[in-house]
């Protein structure tokens, strides 16, 4: 082969790679906390924060309501501790006043849709309509919009993720940490699973609807908070976001020291996926 169409055939074969890589990868329906956050991206996605303390967010998903909310509301008050209540628009417009204490009590509010659909399957409009029922519902409730959204179900494409933030502003939050308790498991088996699978930087994913989830917290609080956790808001810690330490090339040879201590700014290891949020 001459070496001008040598040449030529490398310049397609690169522009041909490029292309291939360039191609959006769209987030799978329940994808949950499989979509972590991409360095690349770093305003858009949050599944879990690397942060350089011992920090974690814990959130609730689907209230208010009206029997359950005030008893957690009454328990995070009691342990000093803020929490992220991703709310359904449907619940606040018929209990304003508990998404209102949640907010004076230095809790923050997040968009969970209008009435729980499965946004990945649903028209930009039919989004747009869910949204924005909720914005208004949440801003007549508390004064303020919401700046954080989580889609039900942890469903949502890439596209749809980009044009939510451009339009509303939105952070799209998933999860983590996910102790299946709208299974209704137990509270014992969610205090387990929340235990288990909690790091540094974890966005915790509960339910404020189920009474098993209420009766696992005071358990649960109390064995993180002796574990070190410390407990932020969902947009607190996205603000202790620290750079992840780059990893060494292949055949790198890295120093290893006798003894190493739990380090809270450890990398958080990928989940499995969730079903059902």
């Amino acid at each position: 082969m001459s070496v001008p169409r040598l040449l030529l055939f490398c310049f397609v074969a690169l522009m041909s790679a490029h292309h291939l890589r360039a191609e959006p990868t769209p987030v799978a329906p329940d994808a949950g906390k499989n979509a972590r956050h991409v360095p690349g991206d770093p305003n858009l996605t949050f599944s879990s924060v690397h942060v350089a303390g011992p920090y974690i967010a814990v959130t609730f998903d689907d209230g208010p309501s009206a029997k359950l909310t005030p008893k957690l509301l009454d328990l995070l008050a009691a342990y000093h501790i803020k929490a992220t209540f991703f709310v359904i628009g449907e619940n606040v417009a018929e209990h304003p006043e508990i998404v209102e204490r949640a907010a004076r009590e230095g809790h923050e509010i997040g968009n969970h849709s209008w009435s729980h659909p499965n946004f990945g399957k649903m028209s930009d409009e039919g989004v747009r309509r869910q949204l924005l029922r909720t914005d208004d519902a949440i801003k007549s409730a508390i004064g303020a919009r919401p700046t954080l959204l989580r889609p039900p179900y942890g469903s949502i494409t890439a596209r749809q993720k980009r044009w939510i933030h451009d339009e509303f502003g939105y952070q799209i939050i998933l999860w983590d940490v996910d102790p299946y308790d709208w299974k209704r498991p137990g509270p014992s088996v969610v205090c387990n699973r929340i235990l288990k699978e909690t790091r540094p930087g974890s966005i915790v994913l509960s339910h404020d609807i189920h009474p098993g989830t209420i009766e696992a917290m005071p358990s649960t609080l109390d064995q993180l908070q002796a574990k070190g956790f410390k407990f932020v808001t969902v947009s607190e810690l996205i603000r202790m976001a620290v750079p992840q330490p780059s990893q060494p090339s292949p055949g790198t040879r890295v120093s290893v020291p006798a003894t190493i201590s739990p380090s809270p700014s450890a990398i958080i290891p990928l989940p499995a996926s969730s079903t059902s949020h």
